[in-house]
């Protein structure tokens, strides 16, 4: 598995498995099939809600721990959020089986972050978590963290695909040291991504298919991808992507794709904040 590695020096697969919206009840088989097609970096988050069910695919997996790379993530917390941070993250390495992560994510820019933050590095310098970061940072609340604050976050996992590139953001990041992450790498399927004539025509060149094409473009582009498949075939397919390369005019190709846009929601979208309040209080 090829990887890269983060400002701290951690190395990170660059292809991962991720649970979102897999029911708790098929988690654990599910992660357990993952990681026995060789995913090695698993993805899951505090709101999820199957956080258990991925420490029991671990625990019974018979990897050693050194050889996975565990990321979970903080949701919205109030302020003065240094307690209430510090026992969100006790609960999710209880929930896990573990005693440390591989890397822990702020997922949302919203609540007491700069309280999050200082709670997530004193984590990071008690070894609790060896590496940091966020996700669904905007650029600007990126750069306002990474000045104002002693770690620079090694990861942004931000809604990436290929109707929404973030090129000019993942240059930013990359300037700053922050490793790109993807999710909605698929955009579920939105805008007929699976059937869209550009990644088809590329697959059928290369005898793949559409998602293994824009995770080969994901990949290729040094961001880390990590797809959800709940069919071990898939994700045994998601995984076979590192025997072909996509051309400088397929890559141009693909580019032609963005939209500039989310497929899904805008964090500057007042609504949205709300929403995401709610679902806090809902927590």
């Amino acid at each position: 598995m090829q990887s890269v590695t983060l400002n701290n020096g951690v190395q990170m697969p660059i292809l991962g498995f991720g649970v979102y919206q897999i029911p708790a009840a098929d988690t654990e088989r599910a992660v357990s099939e993952a990681i026995a097609a060789g995913y090695r970096l698993l993805d899951t988050a505090a709101a999820y809600g199957n956080e258990e069910a991925v420490g029991r695919a671990i625990k019974s997996s018979g990897i050693p721990r050194e050889d996975l790379f565990v990321t979970t993530k903080l949701f919205v917390q109030d302020a003065p959020a240094e307690e209430t941070t510090k026992r969100a993250l006790e609960t999710s390495l209880n929930k896990l089986g573990l005693d440390h992560l591989d890397l822990y994510l702020m997922h949302q820019p919203f609540g007491d972050v700069y309280g999050q933050w200082r709670a997530m590095e004193a984590a990071h310098r008690e070894g609790l978590t060896r590496a940091i970061g966020v996700s669904n940072f905007y650029p600007d609340r990126l750069l306002d963290l990474t000045i104002n604050n002693e770690i620079t976050p090694q990861v942004n996992q931000i809604e990436t695909h290929p109707f929404f590139q973030r090129a000019d953001y993942h240059e930013l990041m990359a300037e700053h040291g922050v490793q790109i992450m993807s999710w909605g790498g698929f955009a579920e399927g939105k805008n007929g991504m699976f059937t869209n004539p550009v990644l088809a025509r590329i697959g059928k060149e290369y005898d793949k298919s559409v998602a293994q094409v824009v995770l080969r473009w994901l990949t290729q582009r040094g961001v880390v991808a990590i797809p959800k498949s709940v069919r071990a075939e898939r994700m045994a397919e998601n995984l076979d992507v590192f025997d072909f390369e996509l051309t400088d005019e397929q890559m141009a190709e693909i580019s032609t794709l963005d939209t500039g846009a989310s497929l899904f929601f805008d964090h500057h979208d007042p609504e949205i904040v709300k929403w995401l309040a709610a679902r806090r209080l809902d927590a």
